[in-house]
């Protein structure tokens, strides 16, 4: 480390406080690679600032030395968003420190919250005053409240909630020169000129960084039902949930796509057992309110679904506990798939109507590219979502792979990331499925909030317009 870099350190160190700014190996190597180990790197340092405050000052630092900024909330990403590079010359800005839930107002319904506040700790929060913040994450025991605004987090509940976006009411940002914008706002409404917030939620830290954030809340529900289907194909699914909408519509939280292959692999890794037959496809339903009857409208939805021969099989739990083993059928996929061997992640939307022409013509392109490849499906039917997943061979070719799927999705009007993001993983395949017109947008919107390129660089967007290394 040079003199001119340890004097860096050292104002970092006089900013944040001498412990909170790491240096050793053994502190920095958790915080430089992602969660799977698909994504490492090797920053500068790790700071750990404790407030608003002195984000602002770290910044503002970084700002003026031209060194770049990787901003990390829970490193619970599955796009590598959140890694540095492995040049040895960003700053690493975790947000850790920066826990506390600021109010809850629960006549409001709004919960104001720093960016290093765990998801699951709020929304056990809001639930002690009657309140949920609806973002259901496997990942919400370490996931944090600046993460999730940042990438715009999805999870099971998009379909009755929304994603995060829809949850976002007010923001804290640092900008790129240290300045700090104070948009807190705890209003459903305010039409006073550009809803600047919008531009910040899932830009993925490469716009700015958020501080703090004013939340949406909802009633908590007092009743929950969940039912495991089995259905004959996709078709069905889809039928099923459109008579779903107009039986039960506003009470569905969750409506869940799962393939007799990822259970047949849940059964395998997991050590559970589908309660019901299996067809080529199984959904997991849950609907939940504050009124009674819920249990009699899901029933009378399913003996429908029966009688019109849209469901093969099919249980409703009778308690809390056994809903939770329905759902360790859906949670336990991602482990399984990690378990059978090398997997290829893919995070898709694609219109409904065309989920079933999608899935068809996936399924040949990725045999065409590789015959022994074998298809992990599962997602959020309800909004379009789905984790199309391949267990691959090890001479497989995964960037043909990718093609073959992403191209699929476009061509059905879809998109290549759903809800995980782009991070640094999908850079590429954004730069070559999107429009040249949507691309120059991107870039104009970065370049006048991050003139120099200092957050996050090389995430979202290339670190070069043409898309070469910096």
């Amino acid at each position: 480390m040079t003199a001119e870099t340890q004097a860096f350190v050292e104002e970092l160190r006089s900013i944040c406080g001498a412990a909170a700014v790491l240096t050793d190996f053994g502190d920095v190597e958790p915080y430089a690679a992602d969660w799977k180990r698909s994504f490492s790197g090797n920053p500068l340092c790790v700071a750990r600032p404790a407030s608003t405050a002195e984000v602002s000052q770290v910044v503002a630092a970084c700002h003026r030395r031209a060194v770049a900024i990787v901003p990390q909330g829970g490193n619970t990403g599955l796009a590598g968003g959140a890694t540095p590079d492995d040049s040895g010359v960003q700053v690493l800005l975790s947000l850790g420190r920066m826990q506390q839930i600021r109010s809850l107002d629960a006549v409001g319904m709004t919960v104001e919250a720093e960016a290093g506040a765990i998801l699951q700790a709020v929304k056990q929060e809001a639930a002690a005053r009657g309140r949920m913040l609806p973002v259901s994450l496997a990942a919400e025991g370490s996931a944090t409240i600046g993460g999730i605004v940042a990438t715009n987090a999805g999870g099971v509940n998009v379909l009755r909630y929304g994603m995060t976006r829809a949850l976002v009411l007010g923001l804290e940002v640092v900008l790129a020169d240290g300045t700090v914008v104070d948009g807190l706002r705890h209003l459903r409404k305010d039409n006073a000129g550009y809803d600047w917030k919008q531009l910040f939620i899932g830009s993925e830290g490469t716009l700015g960084i958020v501080t703090a954030a004013v939340l949406r809340l909802v009633p908590q529900p007092r009743h929950s039902v969940t039912a495991l289907l089995s259905v004959a194909d996709v078709e069905a699914a889809i039928a099923l949930y459109a008579r779903a909408q107009t039986e039960i519509g506003e009470t569905l939280s969750a409506f869940e796509l799962i393939s007799a292959e990822s259970v047949a692999l849940v059964e395998k890794h997991a050590g559970l057992k589908s309660p019901i037959a299996a067809g080529e496809w199984f959904l997991l339903v849950e609907a939940a309110s504050s009124l009674t009857g819920l249990d009699e409208a899901m029933e009378s939805l399913l003996a429908a679904a029966f009688e019109d021969g849209l469901a093969l099989d099919g249980v409703v739990a009778a308690s809390q506990q056994q809903a939770q083993s329905l759902w360790a059928l859906r949670e336990h996929v991602s482990e399984a798939e990690i378990r059978e061997g090398r997997g290829l992640k893919h995070d898709i939307s694609v219109p409904l109507a065309a989920m079933p022409a999608f899935l068809a013509d996936a399924g040949s392109a990725v045999a065409a590219v590789a015959l022994g490849a074998r298809l992990n499906v599962f997602g959020h039917l309800g909004d379009g979502n789905l984790h199309y997943n391949l267990l691959i061979g090890a001479d497989d070719d995964a960037s043909a792979l990718n093609w073959a799927v992403h191209d699929s999705a476009v061509r059905h009007g879809g998109s290549i990331s759903a809800e995980h993001g782009l991070g640094q993983y999908r850079v590429g395949e954004w730069l070559r499925t999107k429009p040249a017109a949507e691309r120059a947008l991107a870039r104009a919107v970065k370049q006048a909030l991050d003139p120099g390129n200092l957050f996050n660089p090389g995430k979202v967007l290339p670190k070069t317009p043409e898309g070469g290394a910096a």
